[in-house]
C-alpha cells in the first residue's frame, strides 16, 4: 500500500514573491523592538552622517539598531553571529528587511555609537514608566561581577613587575654588547637575529613600566585619600602635620604592595572574587530593580569590588533616569557603610539595608561612633523593617539570572572602563525589553 505524504518538492520555487512578516508569528519579540526603536528618539544616531563628505553610503541607523537590540536580548553579542544571523534566522532578516552589513559594518557600528546606544537605556526606562511598569513604590539594588574581556593569566604582581623590569633591562644591555661583538663572534650564534630580539625585550619592558607606573599612580591617588602625602616619612600624621604615636606605615608613599596587579589586555578591569569562590578579572555592574515588574530603572558600571560606596551612586542615576526616587530602597549588607546611611539620611526615600549576612542575626554597633548604623539596626528589629527586606532577593536577584542565563551575557565583547559601562547599559536595556515585550 503506498503511503501518502503532504507534498514535498525541496526544489519549488515561489510564484509569488514572500512577506518576511508572514514566516514570524504574531506577538514575536522582533515586532516588538521593532515598534519599540521606532518610537525612540534616534537624532543622536543620525547626526553623525548629516555633514555628508565622501563615504560609502552608509545602513539605516534604525536598522542596525533594532539588529543589535535583537541581538542582544537574545544572546546573540558577537558581530560575526549577528551577521551569520542575517542569513540564516527569520527575525533577523525581517528586522534588517533584508539588508546585510557585514560583520565588520556592525562591529563599527557599535564602537562608533557606542554612547548613544547606551542611552537607549534611559529611553527605555522613561518608556516603560509611561507604559505603567515602573512604580518606583519598592526598588532593590544589588551588584554583580561579569567577567573582562582579559585573561587573568594575562596579569603581573607588582612585585613580579620590579624583577621582570630589572631582568629585561639587563637582557637588553647583555644583546646590545653582543651586537656590539665582531662578525666572527656572530658567526657562533648564527640563528639569534639581535635587532629582532632587543626590539621584543623593549616592547615587553615598555609594557611592564607603562603597567607599573598606573600601578603607583593608583596608590598614591589611594593612600592621599587616606590622608597621606609624598613627605610623610612613613609616619602616620594628625590633620595639623604632626606626628601621632604608633609604628610607621610599612610602605613608602605611592609604593604598591608586591601582590598588587595590573592586566595587560584590560588594565581598567580588577581581580574580584566570584560568588564559586575564584578569581577572575572583572568589573562590577550595579542595578537598581524596580518591584512592580522587574524592570532596571538603573544600571552603573564600576572597577571597585566593593559595593560600600555604591548606593548613592545607582540612587542618583534612579532619579536621573526618572526624575523621582522610590519610597523604600532595599540593600545588603555589601553596602554598609556609616557614611553612606548618614548620605542618604538625607534623602526622600526610605533605605532598608542589612548589617551583617542574612540568618546570622543583627551585630552589636557602637552608638556614639556609628550612630546611623545603630540607627538601622534598630529599624531592623521591626517586624515591618523584617518583611520588607524579606523581598530584596526576589526583586533584584532574577534579573541577574536572567542576564546570565537567558541572555548568556557572562563576560564583555568590548575593553576599558568607559566601553565595558555602555555595554552593561546596553544589556540592560535588551533585557529590559524582553521584559516589557511579554508583560
Amino acid at each position: 500500500m503506498t503511503i501518502s505524504y503532504r507534498t514535498y518538492v525541496a526544489e519549488q520555487d515561489l510564484l509569488l514573491p514572500p512577506s518576511l512578516q508572514e514566516w514570524l508569528p504574531e506577538g514575536h519579540l522582533a515586532y516588538f523592538i521593532s515598534d519599540t526603536v521606532d518610537v525612540l528618539d534616534l537624532s543622536a544616531f543620525h547626526a553623525r552622517y548629516e555633514k555628508g563628505g565622501p563615504r560609502n553610503q552608509p545602513f539605516h541607523p534604525a536598522m542596525m539598531v533594532k539588529v543589535l537590540l535583537y541581538g542582544y536580548s537574545t544572546g546573540v553579542f558577537s558581530s560575526r553571529k549577528l551577521a551569520r544571523k542575517l542569513h540564516e534566522d527569520v527575525a533577523f532578516r525581517v528586522l534588517a528587511a533584508n539588508n546585510f552589513p557585514a560583520h565588520r559594518t556592525l562591529c563599527d557600528f557599535r564602537a562608533l555609537h557606542l554612547e548613544e546606544l547606551a542611552e537607549l537605556f534611559v529611553q527605555v526606562v522613561r518608556l516603560a514608566n509611561e507604559c505603567g511598569l515602573i512604580k518606583l513604590g519598592t526598588v532593590a539594588v544589588d551588584g554583580t561581577k561579569p567577567k573582562a574581556n582579559a585573561s587573568r593569566h594575562k596579569a603581573m604582581s607588582y612585585g613580579h613587575m620590579l624583577k621582570a623590569e630589572s631582568d629585561l633591562k639587563e637582557q637588553i644591555k647583555s644583546l646590545l654588547e653582543k651586537a656590539k661583538a665582531t662578525d666572527a663572534a656572530e658567526k657562533h650564534e648564527p640563528d639569534l637575529n639581535i635587532p629582532d630580539e632587543i626590539k621584543r625585550r623593549e616592547k615587553r619592558l615598555a609594557t611592564i613600566t607603562a603597567a607599573k607606573e598606573r600601578l603607583e599612580a593608583r596608590q598614591r591617588e589611594a593612600d592621599r585619600e587616606k590622608g597621606r602625602s609624598e613627605d610623610d616619612d612613613q609616619q602616620p600624621r594628625n590633620p595639623d602635620g604632626s606626628a601621632k604615636r604608633g609604628p610607621k606605615y610599612k610602605r613608602k608613599f605611592g609604593t604598591p604592595e608586591d601582590k598588587a596587579q595590573e592586566n595587560f589586555t584590560d588594565p581598567d578591569s580588577r581581580i574580584m572574587k566570584h560568588s564559586n569562590g575564584g578569581f577572575d578579572q572583572s568589573y562590577n555592574g550595579q542595578t537598581a530593580v524596580d518591584a512592580e515588574n522587574q524592570i532596571i530603572v538603573a544600571a552603573e558600571l564600576t572597577q571597585n569590588a566593593a559595593d560600600s560606596a555604591e548606593l548613592p551612586i545607582m540612587l542618583d542615576a534612579v532619579k536621573g533616569n526618572l526624575q523621582d526616587l522610590p519610597e523604600q530602597t532595599l540593600a545588603d549588607a555589601g553596602y554598609r557603610s556609616e557614611a553612606v546611611l548618614e548620605q542618604l539620611s538625607e534623602l526622600a526615600t526610605n533605605v532598608t539595608m542589612a548589617l551583617g549576612r542574612e540568618g546570622r542575626g543583627n551585630l552589636s554597633v557602637n552608638t556614639v561612633k556609628y550612630p546611623h548604623t545603630a540607627q538601622m539596626a534598630e529599624k531592623l528589629q521591626t517586624p515591618v523593617a523584617q518583611q520588607l527586606y524579606r523581598q530584596r532577593k526576589h526583586i533584584v536577584e532574577p534579573p541577574y539570572g536572567w542576564i546570565k542565563s537567558v541572555l548568556g551575557f557572562r563576560q564583555f565583547s568590548l575593553r576599558g572602563l568607559d566601553k565595558v559601562s555602555c555595554e552593561w547599559k546596553l544589556v540592560c536595556a535588551a533585557l529590559n525589553l524582553r521584559r516589557m515585550a511579554y508583560l
